[in-house]
């Protein structure tokens, strides 16, 4: 293990990676990992400079809130990325909790860990898992690239394992009611029917364009894993896709709130729309197929 004191700044290499410590009296102690030796001494470099100019803004007290970061990172990062709707909603669901009150410097892996506790009472582990890592990869960026001299609190608590799969099935009155229920929202009860029909994800339904239909198959040019993928089309699914609206009229958001609303009416707990993919699965296997 190399080591070497460079002015206030500790660099060490450890396990291939580059950690760095800067102790200054007066300033909360900044450490932060790199990849390699140039960006830890960049790092080192651009800190102590801030430390010299008595960069009160991000070195001493007066650090943004957690909002402040969240909204910045949804219009600069989130909205490059192919998932965009889904990272949008778990950041604003962020933003909506106390731990976004606090200034940036304040989230420290303790309050980070209550955060993680008290959302692993709300949301299923792999939901948690994920915007922790949402989390994670923000203050990455506010580190590296916007020159905030803090902590990531996320490298210093354990997160979600051993996630339990789910194997919610629908009952045959909370499928009549979903697909032949008597309710006015048509778009819905076709894009619930074809995700039970064909085992497709939410998005993917969402993205479907006429071009997609190729005779009796599906191709989805863009999964979730970033690969195109053929799903091959049952009748009722055929007869969905070419007698409908494509793409559907209906906004990621706006299923997610009549799906809600839908469950409240029918009195159906403990289903998330996710479950429709298992459940589709499900009747391929016992069909045979």
């Amino acid at each position: 293990m190399a080591h070497k004191e460079i002015e206030m700044g500790t660099l060490r290499r450890r396990n291939n990676k580059w950690h760095v410590q800067i102790r200054r009296k007066h300033y909360p102690s900044q450490t932060s990992t790199f990849n390699n030796k140039l960006a830890a001494l960049r790092w080192i470099r651009n800190t102590e400079v801030k430390l010299e100019q008595n960069d009160v803004g991000l070195l001493r007290k007066d650090y943004p809130r957690l909002k402040s970061l969240i909204e910045r990172y949804i219009n600069t990062v989130s909205v490059k990325k192919r998932g965009y709707t889904a990272e949008k909603y778990h950041l604003k669901s962020l933003i909506r909790n106390k731990i976004a009150r606090l200034p940036i410097n304040l989230v420290t892996s303790q309050r980070l860990a209550e955060y993680r506790d008290e959302r692993a009472d709300k949301v299923e582990p792999s939901t948690l898992l994920r915007e922790l890592n949402i989390i994670q990869h923000l203050f990455n960026i506010a580190i590296k690239e916007w020159g905030f001299a803090i902590n990531n609190p996320c490298k210093m608590i354990a997160k979600p394992n051993g996630i339990k799969k789910r194997e919610r099935r629908l009952s045959n009155e909370e499928y009549n009611f979903l697909v032949k229920g008597n309710y006015p929202q048509q778009t819905l009860r076709n894009i619930i029917e074809l995700a039970i029909e064909t085992a497709m994800r939410r998005g993917e339904i969402l993205n479907i364009k006429p071009e997609h239909i190729k005779g009796q198959t599906l191709l989805i040019p863009i999964t979730k894993n970033g690969d195109e993928r053929t799903i091959p089309l049952t009748k009722r699914a055929l007869y969905i896709l070419e007698n409908t609206q494509l793409p559907f009229p209906m906004s990621a958001n706006a299923v997610r709130l009549a799906w809600d609303k839908l469950k409240k009416k029918g009195n159906i707990t403990n289903l998330h729309f996710h479950d429709l993919r298992h459940e589709a699965i499900s009747r391929f296997f016992e069909k045979g197929l």
